[in-house]
């Protein structure tokens, strides 16, 4: 995969059935982790600690900074975030695909500078099973 501009990787959060860019973000990030299951006892070879395959949770974290743009999409976004409420949520990766699944909003936070704008910060937390489309 060749350089990609960071401004291609969009957040997109569904509503009534289609989904809407989150406007205003200037950093966005998607981590993927995986929770080790140690299965080491005191025959393993060596003492070295023994790992069990495919095991153990695997979650993915959403985070974007930006500021206000859109009246719509901050007007889902903050609901969304204030009734608790999981939804499906798009990640979009230039030259490499799409990931889709449920996230919920674990953090909403607003800042600004008095000589600045206001701007947020959004954290997700994956909330089950997330799937990958090829572009």
């Amino acid at each position: 995969m060749s350089a990609q501009k960071g401004k291609d990787l969009l957040l997109k959060i569904e509503n009534a059935g289609s989904y809407v860019t989150v406007a205003g973000l200037r950093t966005r990030r998607l981590a993927f982790n995986a929770a080790a299951v140690d299965v080491t006892d005191a025959e393993s070879a060596g003492r070295w600690r023994q790992l069990l395959a495919g095991a153990g949770v695997r979650r993915a974290a959403l985070s974007g900074s930006g500021l206000f743009k859109d009246g719509e999409s901050d007007a889902l976004v903050q609901t969304v975030f204030f009734d608790g409420e999981i939804r499906n949520w798009q990640v979009i990766v230039p030259d490499f695909g799409t990931i889709s699944g449920s996230f919920q909003i674990v953090a909403l936070e607003y800042g600004g500078r008095h000589d600045g704008e206001v701007s947020f910060d959004i954290a997700l937390e994956s909330a089950g099973e997330l799937s990958f489309g090829a572009l």
